[in-house]
């Protein structure tokens, strides 16, 4: 009798590198506790990278055998976080026993099932390859629980565990959850839309915005104040740490986000040598504009807000002006000139400022723009912003008004050539044809790099984005 090698029981899931180059992540929280069972793309715990907060998913199936890390402690990378009984060594075993004396040669064994690209936080993505079908003695006992555990996945808590059947005839793979971020699930789970059945058009695909309008009825009722995005909601205060009785003061680890956001911002402080310039002025005729355009029935469920306009304004002013939207290559001496856009938008979280940006944001329309921008400061503030996020950024727009500031000088992303503040919207006297008069006025700020933008580009750039905030028929006689 032939024996061969019984496949290993417990199977360990390790630390992955979740963005380019990241060697660490805390853990924050953990969805699951020993004797739980799992399924191939359960969300198993939530860890904080230097770039951002985001979900494992688990990429096989059994029981949680062993937590090897507490909540809050920093792991390596490639750091064996959690053991995983699969059953698949007991049954191995079995198997190799009951195995006859083959006749001739075995066959080539079967080409392992290459894993599709999983989109972190969303399970597995869809493949046209199947599965290799499992051997009749490896399916666990849990088996009849694993679809009641796959519906749980929208959220944290454990499913309830449904008893096994008493002898299973094949194992029943669990129904793959719809990859959408969560701002995409809140609108559908908002306007009563069953993800499940609706088909995807984004990236990897991922369910958008769009999509889940798609599945509402066209006579559906304008948005309700429960429908406005998470980005309409006003921006939360951060939370100070506690501080015992009779404590004076209290000491918070520097890491995560905010170790992160601290080197970048001493690197670019010290790198570039920044110049801000400032200009001031009437917006009353924008600020009309979007009154109007939130009763658009284009912007419909959509947040229209200042910021939007002025995020379409700066987008005018880099093609009038492309030379802004460049890079300084250090290492090669260079400087690189850009043909597309990924716009930075500033969101402030609990965990610290962080930059994601809107790929190609050139490209696209108004309410296009709009519905980007929404799941982007959603995202952001609900600590979903996935590292792809908020790689790639070539301008960047800091929204400092919203806290009631004036204005500010912001200081460069690493990487990028220039970064716009939008100071608070006030009413004031201005001097209005000729007749002091109140106006809604407002400042913006413009650092830029010096190495690579001389003053006059630099001048110019910021003059258009006031002149098309200024006189918003622009975004049509520049278009």
């Amino acid at each position: 009798m032939t024996t061969v090698a019984a496949p290993q029981r417990f199977r360990e899931f390790k630390m992955p590198d979740v963005g380019e180059g990241l060697t660490e992540a805390e853990i924050l929280k953990w969805y699951v506790k020993p004797g739980d069972t799992v399924t191939d793309g359960q969300v198993v715990c939530e860890v904080e990278t230097a770039k951002a907060a985001v979900e494992l998913p688990i990429p096989f199936d059994g029981v949680v055998h062993e937590l090897r890390f507490p909540e809050g402690e920093t792991v390596d990378v490639g750091t064996v976080i959690i053991t995983v009984d699969t059953g698949e060594g007991d049954a191995g075993e079995a198997a190799a026993e009951a195995a006859p004396e083959p006749a001739a040669a075995a066959p080539a064994a079967e080409p392992e099932q290459k894993r599709q690209p999983v989109l972190v936080g969303y399970g597995v993505a869809a493949s046209s390859t199947k599965r290799r079908p499992r051997k009749q003695a490896a399916v666990p006992a849990q088996t009849g629980a694993l679809q009641a555990v796959q519906g749980e996945l929208n959220g944290h808590a454990p499913a309830a565990v449904a008893p096994a059947p008493a002898a299973p005839a094949a194992f029943a793979p669990a129904e793959v959850r719809p990859l959408a971020k969560p701002p995409v699930r809140k609108l559908a789970k908002d306007l009563g839309v069953d993800l499940a059945a609706v088909a995807p058009t984004g990236p990897q695909g991922t369910i958008t915005r769009e999509d889940v309008q798609r599945a509402v009825a066209p006579a559906a009722a304008p948005a309700t104040p429960a429908q406005v995005p998470a980005a309409a909601q006003a921006v939360p205060a951060p939370t100070a740490p506690a501080l015992a009785a009779g404590a004076r003061e209290t000491r918070v680890p520097i890491k995560g986000v905010r170790k992160a956001t601290a080197a970048a911002m001493v690197a670019s402080a010290f790198t570039a040598p920044h110049v801000t310039e400032f200009v001031t002025f009437d917006i009353t005729r924008t600020m009309r504009l979007v009154q109007e355009l939130k009763t658009d029935p284009a912007f419909a469920g959509l947040k229209v807000s200042p910021l939007l306009l002025v995020a379409k304004a700066l987008l005018v002013a880099v093609r009038r002006n492309p030379e802004i939207n460049a890079a300084w290559d250090e290492a090669n001496q260079e400087i690189v000139h850009k043909g597309y856009v990924n716009l930075g938008i500033a969101a402030a979280t609990p965990r610290g400022l962080i930059v994601p940006n809107i790929k190609d944001a050139q490209a696209k329309t108004l309410p296009e723009l709009a519905s980007a921008l929404g799941d982007l400061v959603a995202t952001a503030r609900e600590g979903k912003t996935s590292p792809a996020d908020m790689q790639g950024g070539t301008v960047t727009i800091t929204n400092v008004g919203v806290f009631g500031v004036d204005t500010g000088t912001p200081i460069l992303n690493p990487g990028e050539s220039a970064i716009l503040a939008f100071g608070a919207v006030k009413e004031m006297p201005w001097v209005h044809k000729g007749k002091v008069k109140p106006r809604q006025v407002t400042t913006l700020a413009l650092s830029f790099d010096h190495r690579l933008v001389d003053g006059e580009l630099g001048s110019r750039f910021l003059a258009d984005v006031a002149a098309v905030l200024e006189y918003p028929k622009r975004l049509i006689t520049w278009a």
